[in-house]
Formats: C-alpha cells, structure tokens, sequence
C-alpha cells in the first residue's frame, strides 16, 4: 500500500484507539470486579460479543458458516484464547493490578516468539532470550511496590503468566491451522462463543448470588469489554496487521504505557519510579524483538 499523508493519518489514528482500547480492558475488568464474580463478567462478556459479531457475519454480510474440519478448529481456539487465556485473566485480576495487567499483555509478541520457535523446533535467537529476560525484569520491577501495597499478589502474577501462555500457545495454534476463506468475524464470533460455551460449566459451579450485584458498573464493564474491546480494537488490530505488520507491532508498545495511565486515573492506582523502569524494561525488551524482526 503507497504511503500519503492521508494513509499515515489513518494508521496513527487506528493504532491509537487500538492501544487505548486494548490496554482499557484491565481497567474495565476490575471495575467489574467491584461488583460481580469473574466468571459471570467473562461469560456474559463473550456471548455478548460472539452474538454480535455472528449477526454481523452471517445475517448482514451473509458469510458462510464453518464446515467440518473448522468447528473443531474454532473450539480448540476458542478453548485457548477465549476459555483458558480470559478465564484465568479475569480471575487473575481479582489479586493484580489493572496497570500490571496491561504490562502483561504486552509481553505476549516474546511468548510468542519462544513457543513458536519449541513449536516448529527451530533454534531461539539471543535477542529473543534477551527481550524475555528484559520483559520479564520489568514485570518485577513494576509489581514490586504493588505487592508491598496489596495491589498483586504472587498467585495473581502465576495465574497471569499461565493466562499469557495459553493466548500465545492460541496465537501459533490460529497460525497454524487452514481458514480457508472463512471471514475473520465468523472465526472470532464463533470462538469467543465456542469459549464462553466451554466456562458456562465453571460459571455454575462457582456461582454465589450474594456475591454479585448487577449495577451500572457490571453493565457498563461487560458492554465496554464485549463492544470497544472484543470487537472494535480486534478489528482495528486486523486492519494495522493488514497494512503493515511490522509497524502495527509497535502499538503494543503504547499499551503498557495507556494501561498505566488509565489505571491511575480510574482506579487511582499508584505510579511510582517501579513503574516507570518496569515498563520501560518491558519496552526495550518488546523493541529488540521488532528491531531484529525476531517474531
């Protein structure tokens, strides 16, 4: 595509709502979590959006549904990058910070890149072991002084990393795997459905109304997280892919930075010296990965 000032305005545009929106989803989960157990925010959540986004691939642009080979396909990712990765984020999040789960997210392009490189047995390059150790320094250098202050505790920061395991582990799985011509709605409604589906289960058994007050916070975290997170930053993130993927990697670098910010703002979360060298770790070691195009 021919770079004009016009197409770089756009991308800059696309690539900031997409960071604000993406890192917005820690924030929105703990609001939620004032008011409603985790389950019943992530289950609500993904079949609000799996709706959605069906209605608009199947009833308004009349996309074909999935065939054989791809329903097996759409559950195993659904399993790992809806029932898995969100399940234990959200839980994650009862005992970790907004701000510290955005940094999180932002070290998925290095999870990644090492799994993938196990995956398809190919050797791991030195900068991407010294990205993971940078990302992973920042990580403890930022949830340091939330731990003293109870806003993360070491279970939580566990929890979290397994959650980021299993969304990198669905990253190479969707790579892997033949689409075909399956429209890119049709393969996020039906797993997000597919993976609220498989935690309805959890969702029951762990159920205690007394434990859940459906206010306006619960609306408005579910809504928030269903529409401008899963669907609107997803399709943005597509469209940065689409035009230039190495570029389009670089906006992960804002979410940490964006998630901090609307942490403190929101939820009034500290920000400290910790967090300015954690996430600047982090961001150096996201930067060696891209510089290199190790990923």
């Amino acid at each position: 595509m021919k770079s004009n000032p016009t197409h770089r305005f756009s991308f800059i545009v696309a690539g900031f709502f997409f960071a604000l929106l993406w890192s917005s989803a820690s924030a929105a989960t703990k609001i939620g979590l004032q008011s409603a157990q985790p389950f019943v925010i992530a289950v609500t959540r993904f079949f609000i959006a799996g709706a959605i986004m069906l209605f608009i691939a199947h009833v308004i642009l009349g996309k074909r549904l999935p065939q054989k080979q791809e329903w097996k396909q759409l559950v195993i990712y659904g399993l790992l990058n809806i029932s898995i990765y969100l399940g234990l984020y959200v839980t994650a999040m009862q005992n970790v910070s907004a701000g510290l789960g955005s940094l999180s997210v932002g070290t998925s392009p290095v999870l990644i890149s090492i799994m993938a490189a196990i995956w398809f047995r190919q050797p791991i390059k030195m900068v991407t072991i010294i990205s993971l150790l940078l990302c992973t320094a920042g990580i403890i250098i930022a949830a340091y002084p939330l731990i003293k202050d109870s806003y993360a505790t070491p279970m939580g920061i566990t929890i979290l990393l397994i959650s980021m395991i299993s969304y990198s582990a669905g990253a190479i799985y969707f790579s892997k795997n033949k689409w075909s011509d399956l429209h890119i709605l049709t393969i996020n409604g039906w797993q997000t459905l597919a993976g609220g589906i498989i935690l309805l289960p959890v969702l029951l058994v762990t159920y205690h109304r007394d434990k859940n007050i459906f206010d306006f916070k619960w609306i408005a975290s579910v809504l928030w997280l269903a529409i401008p997170v899963s669907i609107a930053a997803v399709q943005l993130w597509l469209y940065l892919l689409k035009d230039n993927p190495v570029k389009a990697s670089f906006w992960l670098f804002v979410c940490p930075i964006s998630g901090f910010i609307i942490a403190s703002i929101l939820l009034k979360e500290p920000l400290s010296l910790y967090t300015f060298f954690g996430v600047a770790f982090v961001i150096a070691g996201l930067y060696l990965v891209f510089k290199r195009r190790a990923l």
